[in-house]
Order: structure tokens, then sequence, then C-alpha cells
């Protein structure tokens, strides 16, 4: 059971459509969205958990107070979200032959979901990218990088995220289905949140 992948957890985004409040304090069963998704990444692996927050102080540092992960303050967080992913894959630990990243605003993803796409990764296969995707195929999250694609990672600048990497390794990547739309729901406004928590 492969559990030795590191997990650089996405947090340091201004939740600017939530109109003041900050959508990964929201609640789900009275737990905050970030610690729980520092909270299931932690479950899911057994190497390092990387958290890029923004400097510090932020209230977002009392949300995970206590976990066993590793607080990662991204100074240039206002540039988007290619600054987290320079920070976090900058501290990922030596020798590291994959890592995943994770999305800290996708409520319905579980700890099952990160270990079924992280037990897809076969670093000796063709594959250096492996997507949770929903279950009718459309890609989302987490996605792991093989360390193949480390360096160019390192060097991308604004708020793109890997789109043109992946882009250009699609027949490198590998989807993972998971069920029904967890691999892309994410909740952006007051509204998102009020209509997904009526359905629940």
């Amino acid at each position: 059971m492969r559990d030795d992948i590191p997990i650089i957890l996405l947090a340091a985004g201004q939740s600017s459509r939530m109109r003041g409040r900050d959508k990964l304090t929201e609640l789900i069963d009275a737990e905050p969205l970030l610690r729980r998704q520092a909270r299931i990444a932690r479950a899911a692996t057994k190497a390092a958990v990387i958290v890029a927050l923004p400097p510090a102080p932020h209230p977002r540092y009392d949300l995970l107070r206590g976990l066993d992960v590793t607080l990662l303050p991204v100074p240039d967080a206002a540039e988007g979200i290619n600054a987290s992913l320079r920070a976090g894959f900058a501290a990922l630990p030596s020798g590291s032959l994959a890592a995943m990243i994770l999305l800290a605003d996708l409520p319905e993803l579980t700890e099952g979901d990160l270990r079924y796409v992280m037990q897809s990764v076969d670093l000796k296969t063709k594959y250096t990218i492996w997507r949770g995707a929903t279950s009718d195929g459309k890609a989302g999250h987490p996605t792991v990088f093989a360390a193949y694609h480390f360096n160019r990672i390192l060097q991308m600048s604004g708020d793109t995220g890997a789109k043109e990497i992946i882009a250009q390794a699609q027949a490198e990547t590998l989807t993972v289905p998971l069920p029904g739309n967890r691999a892309r729901l994410d909740l952006d406004t007051p509204e998102a949140w009020a209509a997904w928590r009526a359905a629940r």
C-alpha cells in the first residue's frame, strides 16, 4: 500500500468571493474546513504534510494547532497559487519521488479519496501525473506529480497553477475517478455554502 508521498495543502488564498468570510473557516460537522483537510491529509500519508499559508499572523494558523503538519508561510501569497506551489515544492523533503497537491477548499474529498489516488501512483510506468477525477471522468483533484516535474513547478509564476504542465503531459497523465463530484466541488461564495449545506 502506497502511503509514502508527501502532501502539499494549498491554503494561502484570499477567499476573495466570500465577501469578508474566510471559506477555510467554514464548519463541516463542527470542524473548520482547513483543519478537516489537514487532518485527512495527515491520515492519508506517512510522509510530510506541508500547509502553505498566508504570512503570519493569520487566523488560519490557529485552526491547525496540535496537528502534525508543517506550517509554511508564503510571503508572496498575493501573487497567486504559483507562489504557494513554489514554496511547497521547495519545502519537500530531500529525495521525494513524487508529491500530492491538495486544494484546501474541496469539502467532499475524503481520506479514502486521497489514499486511492496515492495508491494509483506507479513510478515504473509511463505516467508522471495522477489526477483525481469525477465519477464521469472530468479531471479534478488531488493531483500527484512525479519528481520529473518539480524543477518546472519551482520556476512557475503568476496564478495559473500547473495547468500548462498538465496540458503538455496529457499522454503521461492518469485520471483516477472518485465518487460523484468530490474531485471538483469547491464552494467559493456564501450562497454556494448555503446551498451545499441545505442539500446535505
